[in-house]
């Protein structure tokens, strides 16, 4: 091969690997978001199926309720009992007709009044419910008939069609929702069909009712999936050709035997090595253990621990502390998670955030995904602000607090008293907690002014009706100030220090 030919081809291998560096994170990407589009539109489907099964439970409940009302008057002259039968035609808003019946003989209607028609038990699915394709007053409109039978007589009470599919158009507006009684189903258009009820291509959610003999089912279109992804991913989608091009980058660089910390932050976070530790956080009267906060360490394969202050502000410059942040709340749901039915109260677990988190409302999402893996009810997620960047009261973050505390996700102002945004925090945003910074708490009893600063925190959490938390607690002197001035909860090394998950569930199946 000549000379020349080497560094060319050298050049076409290092592109190539670039290329190829750069395409596998969007690759990955792309799956994995069309993998939480397909889980997101599944959860939309099984929510609209379930609503649109309560509705139709609550208009049957009515047109039973009327049948019910009714099967005692069944025998009677129709004479005698019509005006009772357009009186529940007139105090039932879903019902639309009511009808006796003796021996199979409808005999008397609330439309008609004396009436002579055969009813068929058999056309019922079990021989309660009827979707029909209209009848002689109103054809080709669907009708519900309900039906109720004791010994020779019986009651039919029927539901317009009109109001099932307004539920099918109005709660299924994104969805295609259907509504099946036997070999009939309803669609949105109002039109009754017969035969197999239709698959529906994109996360189908089907659910049958317990009471009466009907099911729906919901799904979407064909390419839904993708159409999901491109009207709420976009930013994502940047993002993943962001992370291509770094990941190319860094091919590149790697190619030439350099490194970066962008480079190594990446690959330790492909490779887990950011994980949990767990300090304890306990009553400040008890001063039994109440929870822990969720603090990251870097477990470097060369190095071992890294100290969090050598690379977290790092981490929050570049962005990565988002995607390590809810890579430390999976690890952590994975660790306690399991353990979470075992909880005699409520579990605080304390989480840090910074302002790069509150640019969207991925963490919505993030938290939900959290909650999910414990037993309800049994913690209290707190995410903790941190003051290092200053967080704007945008619309985005409002909506996103508002969404949090909805969730019942708490919020907590880190190291309050220190940080140039604390008071505008409080008068910004609606918090849960303060969190006394450990400079204040280690002055008690050496230093006035900070034991001043720190009584003057504490009578503002109570007048404002907050939690606090006092953190750096490192003496028994310093336990007895706090839970003097009713200090809600305490963390320090008094009672334990940041500590890896499998011995911090060692230690609380001690406390």
């Amino acid at each position: 091969m000549p000379l020349t030919a080497r560094p060319r081809r050298k050049r076409s291998v290092r592109i190539i690997v670039t290329l190829l560096c750069g395409l596998l994170p969007v690759l990955l990407g792309t799956g994995i978001l069309y993998m939480q589009a397909e889980r997101t539109l599944q959860q939309s489907t099984q929510h609209t199926a379930e609503e649109a099964l309560r509705q139709f439970e609550l208009m049957l409940d009515n047109t039973a309720q009327a049948a019910s009302d009714l099967l005692p008057l069944a025998g009677q002259p129709c004479d005698s009992v019509k005006l009772a039968l357009r009186e529940q035609v007139t105090r039932r808003p879903f019902v639309r007709s009511t009808n006796l019946v003796w021996d199979d003989n409808l005999y008397c209607s609330s439309l008609f009044g004396e009436f002579k028609e055969t009813v068929n038990p058999g056309d019922y699915a079990q021989g309660k419910l009827w979707l029909m394709n209209g009848n002689p007053v109103t054809p080709n409109t669907a009708l519900v008939v309900y039906r109720l039978s004791d010994g020779r007589g019986g009651v039919l009470t029927t539901l317009d069609g009109y109001h099932l599919s307004n539920v099918l158009r109005l709660i299924g507006r994104d969805t295609l929702l259907l509504l099946q009684v036997a070999d009939n189903w309803l669609s949105a258009d109002g039109k009754v069909h017969q035969g197999a009820l239709p698959a529906l291509p994109v996360a189908q959610s089907m659910l049958a009712s317990s009471r009466y003999a009907f099911s729906v089912s919901a799904g979407f279109p064909q390419g839904e999936t993708w159409r999901y992804m491109a009207n709420e991913y976009p930013p994502l989608f940047s993002l993943l050709i962001f992370f291509g091009v770094v990941s190319g980058a860094i091919g590149h660089v790697l190619q030439r035997r350099s490194t970066s910390p962008s480079h190594e932050m990446l690959r330790a976070l492909e490779a887990g090595e950011f994980i949990p530790y767990f300090q304890p956080v306990v009553h400040g009267d008890s001063k039994k253990w109440s929870g822990a906060e969720v603090l990251m360490r870097w477990n470097h394969p060369k190095e071992g621990l890294v100290r969090p202050d050598l690379f977290i502000p790092f981490a929050e410059h570049s962005g990565l502390i988002v995607p390590m942040t809810r890579s430390l709340m999976q690890q952590t749901a994975a660790l306690l998670g399991p353990l979470s039915s075992g909880f005699d109260k409520p579990f605080h677990i304390g989480v840090n955030i910074t302002a790069s988190h509150c640019q969207d409302l991925q963490l919505v999402d993030d938290c939900r995904e959290f909650l999910a893996a414990f037993a309800p009810a049994s913690i209290n997620l707190v995410l903790e602000l941190t003051e290092r960047e200053l967080i704007e009261p945008t619309d985005i973050t409002h909506q996103l607090f508002e969404q949090l505390h909805t969730l019942g996700v708490m919020i907590a102002i880190d190291d309050f008293g220190t940080g140039h945004s604390s008071l505008g925090y409080l008068r910004t945003f609606n918090v849960d907690f303060l969190k006394i910074d450990q400079s204040f708490v280690a002055m008690i009893g050496i230093d006035a002014l900070s034991r001043h600063i720190l009584d003057t925190i504490i009578e503002l959490s109570a007048k404002l009706d907050l939690g606090i938390v006092a953190e750096g607690v490192e003496t028994q002197a310093q336990a007895d100030y706090l839970t003097a001035h009713h200090v809600n909860f305490l963390q320090g090394y008094l009672f334990g220090k940041p500590m890896p998950g499998t011995d911090f569930i060692d230690a609380l199946s001690h406390h």
